[in-house]
């Protein structure tokens, strides 16, 4: 799955927020850690059951976000 994880420390709930930003139709942030690991483990997860809930609702999956090199260059 190429979908983007932000994970961001967040001061107010002491602890490491995750968003998915491609998937505008759920509440963000979707899942939190104590640490960055145990967030990017839950982010991973979400996003598994995400895409699993959305294939089995035959619903279409977002488009995901890519990085491109060539805009950063002009």
């Amino acid at each position: 799955m190429k979908y983007t994880i932000v994970i961001q420390w967040s001061e107010t709930d002491e602890c490491f927020v995750v968003l998915l930003p491609e998937f505008t139709n759920v509440m963000q942030p979707v899942t939190h850690g104590d640490t960055y690991e145990e967030a990017l483990k839950n982010a991973q997860e979400v996003l598994e059951l995400l895409v699993e809930s959305s294939l089995e609702d035959g619903e279409q999956l977002p488009e995901p976000q890519t990085f491109d090199r060539t805009l950063q260059l002009a």
